[in-house]
């Protein structure tokens, strides 16, 4: 019994270093589990992306190019500018031209009127 016993207790330990080798590779397949489903997200995330680029591939280009689009305005913006001063100054001499025609011409109106009112 005691040879019974000394076997079991020899296989019990046996076992329990198995047990502790056991362990060990338990929480190796633990942790290459946990990596391997790291991967898989990794990997299924880079699918996803790759697909949505793919599908929206204008809409990403136009993210990208909007920043040039917003600095080139400032040319045209100029040459805006320049054409609103010319403008300006087209109707201030149109106004000038207007008021010294009318200061030129009240004394007509006026007698132009009056002939009218006789």
């Amino acid at each position: 019994m005691a040879a019974a016993a000394g076997g079991a207790g020899g296989g019990g330990g046996g076992s329990a270093a198995l047990g502790d080798s056991g362990a060990i590779d338990y929480s190796v397949h633990e942790a290459w589990n946990e990596a391997t489903n790291v991967y898989l997200l990794v990997v299924l995330a880079s699918l996803a992306l790759l697909v949505y680029a793919r599908r929206n591939k204008r809409r990403i280009m136009r993210i990208f190019t909007l920043p040039p689009a917003a600095e080139t305005p400032p040319e045209p913006n100029f040459y805006d500018s320049m054409k609103k001063i010319r403008l300006r100054q087209q109707l201030e001499m149109y106004s000038i031209a207007r008021k010294y025609e009318q200061q030129q011409q009240p004394p007509k109106q006026t007698e132009s009127v009056q002939l009218s009112v006789e």
